[in-house]
């Protein structure tokens, strides 16, 4: 295909003329942002590479690491985050820690190879009270600027980024008291994660308010953050005679609601339970999850908000910032048992 007759072709799909296509192809002054954008768009629709000298020039690499993507709140995370980097001129660097896969150190290592910017972590070891922190202290020495989210450490001297893990217990609590539960259990990851011990606390707050319990001890119940270790918490916790069940995550929710299943209970006729997240597609399980939503397009912005302040010259800050979570009410929640039925 000829020169000319591609000029006319794009010409034609940008509504400009070939002396303009032309102009903005050779880099030429006197075309206006929107006509420059319409025949780039035009170049990109049918297929053609923009010239090189055209192409957007990245302010530079940004890491992000985030544990596995089996998870759907984690790509949303990663996919907010990226999209913020991206409108911010950033490149975003991808790396997802698989089980069995290569280490958290090793990807950071990878990622200050590369000559990245900054890192923004995403439930990391941070968040691990038995991990080791001199792996954050190394890249702040080093004055490579970090953000971690989900998980905070007093002695990082870095900006975090949490939901208040707090208050999202206590909603879903006061949820389930509204309607009449007063066995309500909780669901949770290993008790060495920060969000985890946040969740605990709200939740014994909540319970010794609302219901005046202060022996909780055993309405809690430790497994895995997947819908497996959901569905082995929740046995024990059917077990224990509850009828609400609050869960750390939106996957041990879909956990949980299989364990009432296999005992022939039905959900929210005769056992409640509510996520955390408020993941993709969890409005379209059955019964839709009721679940309490972690402010994720807010908690990226402010994360690369902070990242870019602190790659731009400010000094970097020992500060939390936290986000509120909302309850989402749908169909797996209903009415408590009825008092002497």
């Amino acid at each position: 295909m000829n020169g000319h007759a591609r000029l006319a072709d794009i010409a034609a799909q940008a509504g400009v003329s070939e002396a303009t296509v032309s102009r903005v192809l050779n880099g030429k002054p006197g075309v206006s942002h929107s006509t420059r954008q319409a025949v780039m768009t035009a170049l990109d629709l049918m297929g053609y590479e923009r010239p090189q000298r055209l192409r957007q020039r990245s302010n530079g690499l940004v890491g992000l690491v985030t544990p596995e993507l089996d998870n759907p709140i984690f790509p949303a995370f990663a996919q907010a985050i990226e999209k913020a980097l991206t409108q911010h001129g950033y490149t975003p660097v991808l790396c997802t820690q698989l089980p069995g896969g290569a280490p958290e150190d090793e990807f950071t290592e990878l990622l200050v190879d590369r000559g990245v910017s900054g890192i923004v972590f995403v439930s990391g070891l941070h968040a691990d009270t038995t991990a080791r922190m001199d792996r954050y202290t190394r890249l702040i020495d080093r004055g490579l600027p970090i953000v971690l989210v989900d998980g905070y450490n007093e002695h990082i001297d870095a900006p975090f980024i949490s939901p208040d893990d707090r208050l999202a217990s206590r909603l879903a609590v006061q949820h389930l008291v509204d309607l009449g539960h007063e066995r309500i259990g909780l669901a949770l990851g290993p008790r060495r994660f920060v969000p985890v011990i946040r969740k605990i606390e709200g939740y014994k707050q909540a319970m010794s308010q609302l219901l005046g319990a202060t022996d909780t001890d055993d309405l809690i119940s430790h497994s895995l953050f997947s819908v497996e270790g959901g569905q082995a918490a929740t046995a024990q916790l059917l077990a224990r005679g509850c009828t609400g069940i609050v869960c750390a995550s939106d996957l041990m929710a879909l956990g949980a609601i299989r364990a009432c299943r296999e005992r022939g209970l039905s959900v929210p006729g005769e056992v409640s339970v509510v996520g955390f997240d408020d993941s993709p597609l969890i409005a379209f399980t059955d019964p839709p999850l009721t679940t309490v939503r972690k402010p994720i397009g807010a908690m990226a912005s402010a994360a690369v908000q902070t990242l870019l302040e602190e790659v731009n010259g400010a000094p970097a800050k020992h500060i939390e910032l936290i986000f509120q979570p909302e309850l989402v009410v749908r169909g797996s929640t209903g009415s408590g048992p009825l008092v002497n039925r």
